[in-house]
This record gives C-alpha cells, sequence and structure tokens, in this order.
C-alpha cells in the first residue's frame, strides 16, 4: 500500500499539500494551502517555491455527467493573484491553473497526476475570489466533429 492510500484511508505523521500553479498570461503564480511556504520538485524536474496563502479547494467529481470542474476560492487579502485572475476574467484571456498534491514527507515530486484545467468563470468580493476552471464539456461537442451534411454533401439525399 502506497503513502498516499494509507493517507485517503487513515491518518499518519504525513499530509497532504495540496499546490495550484495559476498561469495568467505572461504570470505564473505558486501557491500553496496552509501556513508555511514549500519547495517542491515538479514532473519536469524544476523546482519552484509554493506561496502560503489562504486557499480551499473542492476537486472535480468522479462522475459520469461530462463537467469536471474544480473549484476554489482564495484568499483577496493581499489581492496580488485576485487581482489577476479578476482582470484575466474580464478581459476573457486564456488562464489555466494546475493542481498539484505532494505528501510532506516526499517532495521530489507530485504524489499524483497533476489537473490541469481552464479558467472558466468566477467571481470576486473584497474578502475572496471564488474561480471554477474545468476540462473540456465532452457533453458539449459534437461528435464526429465535421458533419456531413447536404449543403457539403449533396449525394447524401438519395442515399436510402
Amino acid at each position: 500500500m502506497t503513502i498516499l492510500n494509507r493517507l485517503y484511508a487513515s491518518s499518519g505523521s504525513e499530509v497532504i499539500i495540496e499546490t495550484l500553479e495559476i498561469v495568467v498570461g505572461t504570470n505564473t503564480y505558486w501557491l500553496t494551502k496552509g501556513y508555511e511556504d514549500i519547495t517542491a520538485t515538479l514532473e519536469d524536474g524544476t523546482s519552484r517555491t509554493f506561496i502560503a496563502c489562504g486557499i480551499d479547494i473542492a476537486l472535480p467529481a468522479r462522475n459520469a455527467d461530462g463537467t469536471q470542474d474544480l473549484q476554489f476560492a482564495i484568499s483577496n487579502v493581499e489581492g496580488t493573484v485576485s487581482a489577476a485572475i479578476r482582470s484575466a476574467l474580464s478581459e476573457l484571456s486564456s488562464a489555466t491553473l494546475t493542481y498539484r498534491h505532494y505528501v510532506s514527507t516526499d517532495l521530489t515530486a507530485p504524489a499524483s497526476t497533476a489537473y490541469t484545467l481552464a479558467i472558466k468563470s468566477g467571481y470576486w468580493t473584497s474578502t475572496e475570489v471564488q474561480i471554477t476552471a474545468g476540462y473540456m464539456n465532452v457533453l458539449n461537442t459534437a461528435w464526429p466533429r465535421y458533419r456531413y451534411t447536404l449543403p457539403n454533401f449533396p449525394g447524401l439525399r438519395y442515399l436510402s
């Protein structure tokens, strides 16, 4: 049994450390949930320092409804990241986030595969920023992507 499975099943001396990498335009923000900054190694081998802040993260549900959204709230006390996300949402520019979690005894690699999601929507108040990020909505896309329609393929009319 791996340490991560044991942590999900029961407690131990280790804790799960949740981190967010938020990319808004050319700016990248490295945040962690908690009171202490951590330096951890990413999946590509580079080392990054995650800044401690007040974050609350709700992971995507494991279901078959087609929407896999991660929701998180960031404290707006300093206003640095929230201002960047606010401008990204208002300008409808691209912004992504990557969720990683580590085991406190092993910061040399993420404990499991990282989630990379596009920031979809959000709102902000004077005390917090609420953001929803997710994968592409599979149920809202057509298959096959290229439609065989009569204007493009008039011979379809004669098929029985």
